[in-house]
């Protein structure tokens, strides 16, 4: 992964109030943090100006990984390119029928614009059936008649969709070949090759979303690469994908889809490691930023995969993808009290500008973070991590919780700011037991793990809540996502629709299909220039019985040494229904609906361990600071995490201070240094 004369590799996180970057130095082995302010809509300015502070010159870096959220911004805010559709005629409105849901499930109010208005999505002759059957071949001139018009009207890229492509995608590769023909930019996506999967409405939205974004993420990517090789840097540019895994620069710009929730899963892909290494192999992992509050689970070391996702309502992504809830409950979240005398907690946000009360930027209302500092838990003398602010105003703090909560409630601004913190830790509990309990999985079982800049002044009070064990805060909280794009693999994912009843598979076709979905994405591998250790593949099918709706991923082991046959496949249905469900179901047939395939390369990995204090370090206190818990003050001692040596214990209540976050540990609560740098958080 590294050549001569340069050895360091950089995560880059950018996130919506700063960029966080991890530098691993290959050479000696050690590790370091930046944090610098991000510029919302400017993100490229964030990432260099890190860059910049990473080393003398860009030459010295022989790898950048890089989280980014700027297709999952675009989609949010609906800064997307103008966007054609030329689909087959009668299923123009594919994209706006979705799947006849509405925004609010039980009440009547609510609208959709979809992300392609209806004079953008076109119509042609062509026509293949279910079984793949040719039925009308497509008309080409038509094809071409359109793509000049939407043109015409200003669009910068371009979908083709056709119906049942999943069976037989012929008339649409023609259709594609037309259009790529005139088209003059790279920006046209054929919805075959982003996803040749059945269900024409998750097909019609992934590639519309992919074709949207490609002249957006392909910009920023390419202005990133140009800067970055301006300054000297001969490496490679990595981009973390949805799940979990990192792909070249180049596959990111033609499949930015790919690169939603990027960010989040890069951090889950390091809770998941920092916790194998420290002996937790399930853990359930809580990023808490500005605005949000996501959580994931890490099962048998392993983060949980999801078949899909919504970005918003509509917008429906099908790609493979970490599995992870999103609440509106982070540091930013504004608290307010409604009109039937109820405290609310988010989801509207102060962001990073103009942020909490706390920051003297303007806004006076409430937030989460607020309520931390009116209650001591964050030092309002300490600066902002990354220079952001050199102090925070405890007064502006407790002005806008009297004005917006205590009042309206009867309470003391004190009680009051617990209050909010209290809705707030409810509503990260609910999201936590949502990823756990609503999916089979007993919470004590498993280990926390929070991490972004909040995270640690709420691990005590989660562990109450859920009722875990053990609080696992990694040693740089604050910039976990940035370490995880330092630690994921090159990932890169495929599927092929079968759709037949096991009794009619053809295991041989099945087997062709395997090898040749295995050589593309070797393909994909062997472009990024990268080096790996190793090369995994996961082969899985998605089976139901017949009747039913839903379908199960079914692991077929060793599928890639070991040719399939049809009794494997039965074993290893029969397997995973029984450990979902309990049982099998006699009698009933057997059908294979989709073929999935991800080949992994693996790439080298550093010891964790170089996370760990070195030397004897310092447990000295900082002294002390008032905290308001539970309708008390404590004396908290202050410590500076980052100078506790291993094996250190500290007893609640105590405030641990670094630079990306701050730890609270509530009274009864106590916790320990590991090898690896982590606080290990256990009631006493």
């Amino acid at each position: 992964m590294t050549s001569p004369g340069n050895s360091l590799v950089v995560g880059v996180d950018v996130g919506g109030t700063f960029t966080d970057l991890f530098v691993l130095d290959e050479a000696n082995g050690s590790a370091r943090i930046v944090k610098v302010p991000s510029t919302r809509g400017e993100e490229a300015r964030g990432f260099m100006n890190g860059v910049a502070r990473v080393a003398d010159s860009a030459a010295a870096i022989a790898t950048i990984v890089h989280g980014t959220t700027v297709g999952t911004n675009a989609l949010l805010e609906r800064k997307v390119a103008r966007t054609g559709i030329i689909t087959t005629r009668g299923f123009r409105d594919v994209l706006e029928m979705r799947r006849r849901d509405r925004p609010e499930t039980w009440g009547l109010r609510g609208s959709f614009k979809p992300v392609v208005p209806r004079d953008l999505r076109r119509e042609v002759d062509e026509r293949v059936l279910a079984d793949g059957t040719l039925h009308t071949p497509v008309d080409l001139e038509q094809v071409r008649a359109e793509a000049r018009s939407l043109l015409e009207a200003g669009c910068e890229a371009v979908c083709v969709f056709f119906i049942n492509t999943y069976a037989n995608p012929e008339n649409e590769r023609l259709a594609v070949a037309a259009v790529r023909e005139l088209w003059p930019n790279p920006h046209v996506t054929s919805a075959s090759e982003v996803l040749p999967e059945i269900r024409e409405f998750e097909r019609c939205s992934t590639a519309t979303l992919n074709a949207a974004l490609q002249p957006v993420v392909g910009s920023y990517l390419g202005r990133l690469e140009n800067d970055l090789r301006a300054q000297g840097f001969a490496g490679e540019l990595l981009v973390v994908q949805s799940n979990g895994g990192v792909m070249s620069r180049q596959t990111a710009s033609d499949l930015p889809v790919r690169t939603a929730l990027s960010g989040p899963a890069a951090g889950v892909i390091a809770c998941a490691a920092i916790a194998r290494a420290a002996g937790f192999p399930n853990a359930i992992t809580g990023d808490m930023g500005g605005t949000s509050f996501d959580v994931s689970l890490v099962a048998n070391g392993e983060a949980a995969l999801a078949a899909q996702t919504a970005i918003e309502f509509g917008m429906v992504i099908r790609s493979p993808m970490i599995q992870i809830e999103t609440i509106g409950a982070g540091g930013g979240s504004i608290a307010s009290v409604d009109a039937s005398g109820m405290l609310q907690v988010g989801p509207e946000s102060a962001g990073s500008v103009p942020g909490p009360a706390c920051y003297g930027r303007g806004n006076m209302r409430p937030t989460v973070t607020d309520a931390n500092v009116l209650l001591g838990r964050i030092a309002a003398d300490r600066p902002l991590g990354g220079g952001l602010l050199a102090a925070l105003d405890a007064e502006k703090s407790r002005q806008a919780i009297e004005e917006h909560v205590a009042r309206p409630l009867g309470l003391d601004a004190h009680a009051a700011a617990e209050a909010i913190l209290t809705v707030a830790n409810a509503r990260m509990a609910g999201a936590i037991r949502l990823v756990s309990i609503e999916r089979g999985h007993d919470p004590r079982r498993f280990a926390y793990m929070p991490f972004g800049g909040g995270g640690a002044l709420h691990v005590c009070a989660m562990m109450r809540e859920v009722g875990v064990a053990t609080g696992i805060v990694p040693r740089y909280p604050g910039v976990t996502s940035a370490l995880g794009c330092v630690i994921a693999d090159m990932r890169h994912d495929a599927v092929q629709t079968l759709n037949k009843p096991l009794a009619e598979l053809d295991v041989a076709d099945v087997q062709r299909r395997i090898d040749a979905l295995a050589a593309s994405c070797q393909q994909r591998l062997d472009s990024s220039g990268v080096r790996f250790d190793a090369v995994r593949e996961v082969v899985a099918l998605d089976m139901l019985y017949a009747g039913q709706t839903h379908t199960l991923p079914v692991v077929l082991a060793d599928a890639g040494q070991v040719p399939v046959t049809a009794a494997s496949i039965r074993a290893a249905f029969e397997a995973a229904y029984t450990a979902a469900f309990g049982r099998t179901l006699d009698g009933i047939a057997i059908r294979v609906m989709n073929l999935r395939y991800a080949r992994i390369g693996v790439r080298p990995k550093f010891d964790l361990k170089v996370l760990a204090p070195e030397g004897e370090g310092s447990t000295a206190p900082l002294g002390t600071q008032r905290v308001f818990h539970q309708g008390q003050w404590h004396d908290a001692v202050r410590y500076a995490r980052l100078d506790l040596p291993v094996a250190t214990r500290i007893d609640g209540p105590a405030i641990l201070e670094q630079a990306d976050t701050t730890v609270w540990l509530e009274p009864g609560f106590h916790a320990e240094v590991d090898g690896y740098g982590n606080l290990l958080v256990r009631p006493s």
